[in-house]
């Protein structure tokens, strides 16, 4: 099978991140004279980050927001009383997000998310 064949056959089952990767994984594979597990792991993570990223794309999409911002631009410098840990979760597992805010006190805010995908402030009505 020809690299142009197996690009084919992965446009139409619909695996972009594979059409896109193939030819730089199948000289990695080569040179480095990957097992034939470990190659299909490297394709298919490629495939998985490339639905990943993308899904990501369509939910911002879909969300409509005016701005897309990640915790990386977040100025925290900007009231330096609230702790970084307050804004920051370390365990981004949303199950770990649900039980913190089911066991939180009435006193005490639940934790932000720190998702890319998520808006913190709701979006102002016109």
């Amino acid at each position: 099978m020809t690299n142009q064949t197996l690009k084919r056959h992965a446009q139409k089952l619909r695996l972009s991140g594979l059409h896109e990767s193939l030819e730089l994984r199948l000289r990695e594979a080569e040179s480095h004279r990957l097992p034939h597990s470990q190659f299909l792991e490297l394709v298919l993570q490629d495939e998985l980050d490339v639905r990943a990223s993308c899904q990501v794309a369509r939910r911002n999409k879909a969300a409509n927001f005016r701005d897309v911002r990640s915790l990386e631009d977040f100025d925290f410098s900007f009231n330096p009383s609230v702790p970084r840990s307050r804004i920051i979760l370390h365990n981004h597992n949303p199950r770990d997000y649900l039980a913190a805010l089911q066991n939180s006190s009435a006193t005490s805010p639940p934790p932000v998310p720190s998702s890319t995908d998520c808006s913190i402030t709701p979006k102002s009505s016109p």
